[in-house]
């Protein structure tokens, strides 16, 4: 029994930190690729449209 409960336990770890790397891997991606981003630059002030004037 005590074997069983051993073997459950190991499993069970084994699963879990398997799930915290991938869980941390996506993290640090998503982190990076979200550095890599370019980053939006503020729009310049567009000029006021003039109206044309006539001969």
């Amino acid at each position: 029994m005590t074997d069983l409960l051993n073997l459950t336990m190991l499993i069970a770890a084994s699963v879990g930190s398997m799930a915290f790397s991938i869980l941390a891997a996506y993290g640090i991606l998503r982190a990076g690729f979200a550095l890599m981003r370019p980053q939006p630059r503020p729009a310049a002030v567009k000029p006021q449209p003039e109206v044309a004037r006539g001969l």
